[in-house]
């Protein structure tokens, strides 16, 4: 089978493109998965470019999703023939958060999802939505999942909230649709006026060019009558997180989900206490929160949206494409 394997100290040119036996029969507990999609997310990038160590001839890739090929004994969940999609912590099954780390996360702290073949224990996947392309569900397993436990499972948004969403990558993209789907309004940035069309096109009441207007916050506020929103999905860490505690409303709530701009910045600590809004950092969710969002999405029938597919063996050049950030959702590998 063609495996992708990333070689120390990392970074794109080191991502080769092996041959490797397949794997065999699924031992009692466990499923064999031929995989057809992986996506890109910014955790990958990291992990590939060196940025997070590895180990050596690490396979990369969080996401992954497929049809289950055999079942080992016990296993009555899932049969052959499913189509199934990776969790981003193995463990974590259900209940309050348990992990800290990405030592068991895919791709990352064990082997992950560039591959076309796989054994785990079943309990490592979620049936994909009725209706869904492989492509499709594997967008869910970080990006869709962190997005949906921001603002559903933590921030509990009910419809006529107000939402900001941060650029056009993968988790904003499902927050504007989540926000979209639970009846929110929504206020979205970026530096690209095309891109920003484009959100309205999907329902963005508002929209900010983040460069002609640095001091964004400010203007969230002018859009929502002095107020702020309730809800922020705050993917750039310490280099906007001063700007999004000006944009929340007092008691609003702000979801540290990303470090794009950087791992460490200053807090205005006066600032996010005079507006007694909750800064909350997550990262992903559980299995149980995977099956939810699945459920919701299959009642509303909403897709993801994909700006463009790879072939496996052609990672690097996906990898380009992410970094080089004209992307509007979710980059995908399909093999």
């Amino acid at each position: 089978m063609q495996v992708i394997t990333l070689q120390q100290p990392g970074g794109l040119d080191n991502l080769n493109v092996q041959q490797m036996d397949a794997p065999g029969e699924p031992m009692a507990g466990e499923i064999r998965v031929r995989l057809h999609a992986s996506s890109l997310n910014f955790h990958d990038y990291a992990v590939v470019a060196g940025m997070i160590p590895t180990e050596d001839q690490r396979i990369p890739m969080s996401d992954g999703a497929g049809v289950v090929e055999a079942v080992g004994e016990g296993v009555t969940e899932f049969a052959a023939g499913d189509h199934v999609v990776s969790t981003f912590f193995p463990y974590w099954l259900e209940g309050p958060a348990r992990v800290g780390d990405f030592r068991t996360t895919p791709g990352d702290g064990v082997d992950g999802y560039a591959r076309e073949q796989v054994v785990r224990p079943f309990e490592w996947f979620t049936h994909q939505p009725k209706g869904y392309s492989h492509a499709e569900s594997a967008t869910l397993t970080t990006a869709g999942l962190t997005a949906w436990r921001a603002l559903v499972v933590d921030g509990n948004i009910k419809a006529g909230d107000s939402v900001l969403v941060l650029g056009t990558g993968g988790v904003s993209i499902f927050a504007l649709q989540f926000a979209r789907m639970m009846g929110a309004r929504v206020i979205a940035t970026s530096s690209s006026n095309e891109k920003l069309a484009r959100l309205k096109e999907m329902g963005a009441e508002h929209t900010i060019n983040y460069k002609e207007t640095p001091d964004w916050g400010k203007r969230v506020k002018e859009l929502t009558d002095g107020e702020g929103v309730d809800h922020i999905v705050e993917v750039g860490g310490g280099g906007t997180l001063s700007q999004s505690i000006d944009a929340v409303k007092i008691g609003g709530k702000i979801a540290l989900i990303g470090i794009l701009t950087g791992r460490e910045g200053e807090v205005p600590t006066a600032k996010l206490m005079a507006k007694q809004a909750s800064l909350k950092g997550l990262i992903v969710g559980s299995r149980r929160h995977q099956i939810e969002m699945i459920r919701a999405l299959e009642a509303l029938d909403m897709h993801p949206v994909i700006d463009r597919e790879f072939p496996l063996a052609d990672i690097a050049d996906a990898f380009r494409h992410q970094a080089s950030g004209k992307h509007f959702g979710k980059i995908c590998l399909t093999f």
